[in-house]
Parts: C-alpha cells; sequence; structure tokens
C-alpha cells in the first residue's frame, strides 16, 4: 500500500523564517531518489536548491511558485513506498510529518537540531499545520542563478509551465484567469493562438494609468535594505577619503602578467586593495573589530575574513574570502576571481555570507570615482575603491599624467577613532601607491 510523507520548507541558514518558491523541478508521477533536487527557492540570503530525504513517487505538489511559505510549512508530498513492498499504512497522507532525525542527516544543507515556527500564515499562501524542520549552523546548500524578471514570479502548475515552454509563451505576459491570478491551460493555449488578455497589475505591478510598476520587497533586496538601514543607524558612521597616485602599483600588474608564476592568473587593482587592507589591518587592528553592544565588548578579531560587495542580478551580496590575511597575492587573486564569478552566476551560498571582518567595495568598475559606503553589519570598516583615471599629478616638481584613484573608508566611530582610520587609510594608499612598501610591514 502506499505510504505517504510530505517535505516541508527547511531552514536553509540559521534563523531563516520564510522562502519564496521559484521553481519546481519535478511533478506529480516523478521519481525521486535520495538527495535528489526537487525544488529552487529565494531566501533573505540567497537563491538555493533544496534536496528531499527519500527516495519515491511524487504525488502532489502543494505550493505554487511565486508563492512565500513558512519555514516548516509542507511544500509536496511524497509515496515513499509506490510498490507496496512496506508495511501497510493509511492510505490518507498524514499532516506535516516530521521526518526522521537520522533520515535528514545525510542531506545536503540539514542537521540534526529541529525547530518548529509558528508564525502567521501570510495572506494567499498555502494554509498548512507548521512541521519540525532540521537546521543548518553551517549550511551547504548548492546555489542557483535564477530570478525572475523584474521580481515577479507568474502563477503556474509546472505542467501549465511545460506546455508555456513548448508553445513559446512568456508567463510574464499573462493574465491568470484562475482563483489567486494563477495561469491555466486555456490561458497559455490562448496566449498560442494570440487570444490572451493583456497583463495587468496582478500579474506584473504594472499600472497603465500611472505609468508605475510595483514589485514585492522580498528576498535579498528586503533583507539588504534592513541590513543597511540597521547598521545606518546603529553604528555612527565617519566616512574618511585619500586620492592616491597607483600609477607603480599599474606598472607592477603589467609586471606580474608577464610573469610565469602568475601566468593564467587574473590580477586586479581589487586583488592589491585586498592584500593592502590585509596588511594595514594588522597594524590597525580596531577596523577589524567589532562592537558587541549586548555583551559591552569590542571584540577584536586576529584573523581577515575579507567581504567582497558584488551586484548580482538578485541584488548586492557579500561573500567572503575566509583567512584572506594568510594568503600570497596570487592565492588572493585566484580566490577573488572565483568568488566574484560564483557571485555574478547567483550562486553564491549563505554560508559564504557569514562571518565577515571587514569588507571592500568597488565603484570603480561603474566608472564611479569614489562613495560614502554603508558598513555591513557585524563589522565596524568598509574601503571604498573608486575608478583609476589619468590625472595631471605633481612629481618632483612637475605636471605628469598619472593613474590616480580615490579611497574612502567608512568606519564606526565607536570602535575606531579618527586617528586609526586615517592610519588605516594611508596605510592602504601607501600600499597601493608603491607596492614595495609591502615589504617593510
Amino acid at each position: 500500500m502506499p505510504e505517504y510523507k510530505q517535505f516541508p520548507l527547511a531552514d536553509t541558514a540559521e534563523g531563516l523564517t520564510e522562502a519564496d518558491i521559484i521553481a519546481w523541478q519535478v511533478k506529480p508521477g516523478d521519481k525521486v531518489t535520495v538527495n535528489q533536487i526537487v525544488v529552487e527557492v529565494e531566501t533573505a540570503k540567497a537563491a538555493v536548491e533544496l534536496p528531499i530525504p527519500w527516495a519515491g513517487v511524487i504525488t502532489e505538489l502543494l505550493v505554487e511558485p511565486g508563492q512565500t511559505v513558512e519555514v516548516g510549512a509542507p511544500i509536496l508530498t511524497i509515496d515513499v513506498d509506490p510498490d507496496g513492498k512496506a508495511a501497510p499504512a493509511p492510505t490518507a497522507a498524514p499532516a506535516a510529518e516530521e521526518p526522521a532525525e537520522e533520515e535528514m542527516k545525510p542531506l545536503v544543507g540539514y542537521g540534526s537540531k529541529a525547530v518548529v515556527t509558528q508564525r502567521r500564515a501570510r495572506k494567499g499562501a498555502t494554509p498548512a499545520a507548521p512541521a519540525p524542520v532540521a537546521v543548518a549552523p553551517e549550511p551547504a546548500v548548492a546555489a542557483v542563478a535564477s530570478k525572475p524578471k523584474g521580481g515577479y514570479v507568474p502563477l503556474a502548475k509546472p505542467p501549465v509551465r511545460k506546455l508555456a515552454k513548448d508553445l513559446g509563451v512568456d508567463l510574464h505576459a499573462l493574465t491568470g484567469t484562475a482563483e489567486g491570478g494563477v495561469i491555466t491551460r486555456d490561458d497559455v493555449q490562448a496566449a498560442a493562438n494570440g487570444s490572451a488578455p493583456a497583463p495587468s497589475v496582478v500579474d506584473s505591478g504594472y499600472d497603465p494609468a500611472t505609468r508605475e510598476r510595483r514589485v514585492p520587497i522580498k528576498g535579498v533586496r528586503k533583507a539588504t535594505a534592513a541590513a543597511m538601514v540597521q547598521s545606518a543607524y546603529t553604528a555612527p558612521h565617519v566616512t574618511e577619503f585619500l586620492t592616491v597616485d597607483v600609477t607603480p602599483m599599474m606598472e607592477f600588474r603589467e609586471k606580474l602578467k608577464k610573469s610565469r608564476e602568475f601566468a593564467g592568473v587574473k590580477v586586479t587593482p581589487l586583488t592589491f586593495a585586498a592584500k593592502a587592507v590585509c596588511l594595514a589591518a594588522k597594524r590597525t587592528p580596531d577596523v577589524n573589530a567589532v562592537w558587541d553592544e549586548a555583551a559591552q565588548e569590542i571584540v577584536y578579531k586576529d584573523y581577515v575574513h575579507l567581504g567582497i560587495a558584488a551586484a548580482t542580478p538578485r541584488g548586492l551580496v557579500v561573500p567572503k574570502v575566509r583567512d584572506a590575511d594568510s594568503m600570497s597575492l596570487k592565492e588572493l587573486a585566484i580566490a577573488l576571481t572565483e568568488l566574484t564569478d560564483v557571485a555574478r552566476e547567483g550562486k553564491t551560498t549563505p554560508a559564504a555570507m557569514l562571518g565577515g571582518t571587514i569588507t571592500i567595495t568597488n565603484v570603480g568598475v561603474f566608472g564611479v570615482d569614489t562613495g560614502t559606503p554603508i558598513i555591513n553589519p557585524g563589522e565596524s570598516a568598509i574601503l571604498c575603491l573608486g575608478a583609476i583615471k589619468d590625472t595631471p599629478w605633481v612629481v618632483d616638481g612637475e605636471i605628469k599624467v598619472r593613474k590616480v584613484l580615490q579611497l574612502s573608508l567608512s568606519f564606526d566611530h565607536r570602535v575606531v577613532d579618527g586617528q586609526q582610520g586615517s592610519e588605516f587609510l594611508a596605510d592602504v594608499g601607501a600600499l597601493l601607491a608603491d607596492p614595495a612598501v609591502a615589504i617593510t610591514y
């Protein structure tokens, strides 16, 4: 006889309470194996793929793509004994059955700690009783690059999505006629025949009368906004600026590109800045410390987990280079290339964005001279790199064209005094102005 289990939405990173269903990787009737990816979700920290802890046959998908689901709510039903080889079980699906702890342990992104959420159901979400789920203190989930157009995910069941794909119909351009704006097979067929209704406010958030488009604030954008507001209103920011002639650095970069040791290694101004920050932080440890309000302590850290602010299709993320201070220039160059490539692909995992100590943001890649960055929560300083430009510069009493860079440093004035902030910024500037200075540190 069939044995049904319901798969709950797991907490993919410590403390998350909800996630948005992006796309299903399975449909009713599909056979799945243990740890097979079944769904793509977007949380406040990253887009991730979730594996299922059982083998069996999918019998029902309980939520639609685009819906926000509370952690612990069941999202699909699976028959784990489709061949009837196990002991007899009730034919009706039990309510939000908890997966056995030993079954959950091998899963990527799961741990053994169980939690139960008791938040009020969101309007429009599928009602379901919360179920215990496992939590991973250091999740290792695989991320995905999915990003709905304009932040909007059309509501349609997997078979309807397949039909739309086969017929070449863009679901983002349709108005769902079913309850809640869900797109049906008839809607897709009508669009394929050229008789589909025009998009409405329900579909895209666009109002023709006001010529405005409204996009729900959720996922990474929501988390980033909350973090920036918290940082801006809890940490007293001070920003200092320094203009540096980095011509020697750029000349040294050209030499490295031609060297055998750095063959195939991408060395950028960010690489030099990362090395400079790690060296300067050793002389001014205050910038690598953090204010602990609850404990009323300043925590000094003898390591540098360097955050790199990266713009991605999903919004701003800040993945970390772990123990960057222990890396050589070549190792940093390789680590930064891998980190930025993964971020641009939208595959940065939640774990990769935790535990930073100081951050670099590079607005120069956009042609911007400088900025006043907001400190990443849990840190005390952030360095901003501007664009490197040919600029008239006085050298030995003569005006010459030089490669000039503007730096800005924002720091938490509770932890870092003006003297320490200035010394740190001056050290970074000196290292970029003449990389040979590094041997004196």
